[in-house]
């Protein structure tokens, strides 16, 4: 088999890259790097390492040539690179680059190929929005709702809508959530982005390593003609319930590792509210199921990261108030913190994270004010990260029925329940056939049952930010509705996007 690869310098893509290169059956890999000066070593290593059977490509994503000379003569294409959070928020247009325009450029040539070698698309559970204890569970086919300013989720988005608009000929698209590496503690010390972790956002982690382990699966059973049943389908990474924890769950993990935990180092008023990402899967059996790669749990995982870097322990023996005033002080006044957009003045980010610029002023500071899922305040916490529990949303159609067994009618309900309607009169059964919709607002666009009913997606005029639309949709769409309220309240009656200048700004539903 011949192979294209994207991201093969970053956690998961190495872990893919290095493990995919373990299979005989595997011919030649072609690999697209950066001309980032840290790649330079890189190419070198891999040619060295892979003789003969790694061909290195170096260039932007965002240029078509390169990625028409990535694609050229190969079986399958795995799209991984990716500009994540906090170099997104720092850089737009990195972000635009690789996260959309690139992925458009790879997704074009990879439809240009006769015959068409098989893509996967690695996407995000960015894209789920925000999620806390009233609905921690969720699943693919819920509602799309990034969260507002995440410049990665946005770009993330639109990129994976353009993957499925194009029809390709066999495609699978993998939502990746939280991912477990050996460097986490170092990359979340750097920069205010660790502050916008809400303390009770459900996270269900996957480790690089298993990531990797996942995509070697999913080349070494291809090659075996085993997995018709896995293609043209979406899919959500994690790790079940040993990798499901929350955000405070997380800092807990990472600061045992120097002596210490969330209440001992951190306040509760530093974190946002709301306006993050991160949710457990109900069907992160799905790809278990079809590839046995769950091995790494999120606690353990936590242990052998500080079992592998031994200076961590170290700050076991620097007190406490010096680790706080030195690093997380620092971090607090980074432009990156939502405390430094209470200080500034950032009423629209404020607003997103907090809800409103006074509940973030008058945010106490004491843990013991905080509810916290991990103490047992909504419940065994056991059970709650157990999916036999989960409760989940309503995605407004009979989803015991294959999508090319419903209805015109029943199509039609489901477009109703999102606020909007079915345009087109009738529907043969092909679910990856593009009917014509209308959403709320009068815009009619093409979208297969399949994008709007499994993928979740809906009108791109609308639900592709910016601006961030979801509380004006709310309140028109059930589907939304379901869950935007439970960290979102009615009386909120403006989106979030940019005034003139670019600035951070609230508008009203007639500014739309």
């Amino acid at each position: 088999m011949k192979i294209a690869m994207t991201g093969v310098s970053g956690h998961m893509g190495g872990e893919a890259l290095r493990q995919t290169m373990e299979l005989s059956g595997v011919e030649r890999v072609n690999v697209l790097l950066s001309m980032k000066k840290r790649n330079d070593k890189l190419a070198k290593k891999l040619l060295k390492k892979y003789a003969g059977r790694i061909r290195v490509i170096r260039g932007t994503i965002a240029d078509r040539e390169n990625c028409e000379r990535l694609v050229a003569d190969t079986d399958m294409v795995i799209h991984m690179a990716a500009v994540i959070p906090p170099a997104s928020d720092a850089s737009f247009s990195a972000s635009e680059d690789c996260n959309l325009t690139g992925t458009e450029y790879l997704i074009d040539a990879v439809k240009a190929c006769s015959p068409q070698p098989k893509y996967i698309h690695v996407s995000t559970v960015a894209l789920y929005g925000n999620r806390n204890e009233k609905h921690p569970f969720g699943r693919v086919g819920d509602p799309l709702l990034v969260s507002a300013y995440d410049t990665y989720a946005m770009h993330k988005l639109r990129g994976e809508r353009y993957c499925l608009d194009a029809q390709l000929d066999c495609f699978a698209v993998l939502r990746q959530t939280a991912m477990l590496n050996p460097n986490m503690l170092n990359d979340n010390v750097s920069d205010g982005l660790m502050f916008h972790t809400a303390l009770n956002a459900p996270l269900e982690w996957v480790s690089a390593r298993d990531s990797g382990y996942l995509v070697r699966r999913i080349v070494e059973r291809e090659m075996k003609g085993e997995i018709p049943q896995f293609w043209n389908n979406i899919y959500n990474i994690g790790a079940g319930k040993a990798g499901r924890c929350t955000g405070v769950d997380t800092f807990d993990d990472g600061f045992a590792l120097i002596g210490g935990s969330a209440e001992k180092f951190l306040k509760p008023d530093w974190f946002a509210r709301r306006n993050f990402h991160g949710m457990w899967f109900s069907d992160a059996n799905e790809l278990e199921e079809l590839f046995g790669f769950q091995r790494d749990g999120v606690h353990d995982y936590w242990k052998e990261i500080g079992r592998h870097h031994k200076i961590f322990a170290l700050g076991k023996l620097v007190p406490a108030k010096l680790i706080d005033l030195f690093l997380f002080q620092r971090l607090l006044k980074h432009p990156n913190s939502p405390r430094r957009w209470v200080k500034d003045g950032d009423e629209a980010r404020v607003t997103a994270t907090f809800g409103s610029m006074e509940e973030a002023k008058n945010l106490s500071s004491d843990w013991a004010d905080y509810k916290l899922m991990k103490r047992g305040d909504f419940g065994d916490y056991d059970a709650l990260r157990d999916e036999k529990n989960a409760l989940l949303l309503d995605h407004g159609y009979d989803e015991t029925k294959p999508l090319s067994a419903l209805t015109v009618e029943e199509l039609g309900r489901a477009a109703a329940f999102r606020g909007g309607e079915l345009v087109s009169e009738r529907y043969d059964g092909d679910a990856y056939q593009k009917l014509v919709w209308k959403c709320h607002m009068g815009h009619e666009f093409e979208a297969s049952p399949f994008t709007v009913l499994r993928g979740g997606h809906w009108c791109a005029e609308c639900c592709n930010p910016a601006p961030w639309r979801f509380g004006s949709i709310a309140r028109r769409s059930p589907f939304v509705a379901q869950v935007w309220y439970d960290s979102n309240s009615e009386e909120e009656t403006y989106d979030y996007g940019f005034d003139a200048d670019g600035n951070a700004a609230l508008l009203a539903e007639d500014e739309r």
